[in-house]
């Protein structure tokens, strides 16, 4: 009879096999690769759920939490929206881009959702939220489909793209701290991977 030690030591880690790390974020290209197979394919969920996640930014933990409440309490999607983070227990901000806006208002006019309900809910039943692990493999599935690896990538990479491009276009690292909802600015600067050589890049481009 094994003993508990010998119990531990047999049970596999569970990352064996897979890539950890830092998911780097989506490009342009990709965000429109996507958006345009889930556009073909009448994936209006989908959709929906993709172009939040890039909008707004969230940890998937609260993508999927999202209530109809917080995007669309008067049944249509608003303009800007704020929800309070499960990790942080801080309240965050984000905006809600016309082309989400629209992919949310044909979600809930095929879905039948109305506000108290969650917006996104799987296999569980209609009163029970998407779960983060269902999510991850819809993120794989979408990544996959436009012909990337989906190991290199992850919720988080949705998660970082427009703020990454945000940064990169502006080098305004406070803006893309209230946009992730950090709480310390060199949290933002190792969620970006900020090295010396962006800083200097973003310098080049100021004369004076």
């Amino acid at each position: 009879m094994c003993n508990a030690y010998e119990v531990r030591t047999k049970r596999q880690p569970w990352n064996k096999g897979k890539l950890i790390g830092q998911k780097p974020p989506l490009q342009p290209k990709h965000v429109w690769a996507i958006r345009t197979r889930l556009q073909l394919a009448g994936r209006v969920r989908d959709l929906a759920l993709f172009n939040l996640a890039i909008d707004s930014k969230l940890r998937g933990c609260d993508v999927v939490s999202l209530k109809v409440d917080d995007v669309a309490p008067q049944g249509y999607a608003i303009d800007r929206a704020t929800v309070r983070q499960k990790k942080t227990g801080r309240p965050v901000k984000f905006e809600i881009t016309e082309q989400t806006r629209q992919s949310v208002d044909d979600y809930l006019r095929v879905s039948g959702r109305v506000p108290g309900e969650f917006l996104f809910t799987g296999r569980r039943g209609k009163d029970r939220c998407l779960t983060t692990r269902q999510y991850a493999r819809l993120v794989s599935q979408w990544i996959a489909s436009i012909g990337l690896d989906a190991l290199l990538f992850g919720t988080h990479s949705l998660r970082r793209t427009k703020a990454t491009l945000i940064y990169r276009r502006t080098g305004n690292l406070r803006a893309v701290q209230l946009l992730l909802g950090h709480t310390k600015i060199e949290s933002t600067v190792r969620y970006l991977g900020i090295e010396v050589d962006d800083a200097l890049e973003i310098a080049e481009k100021v004369d004076i």
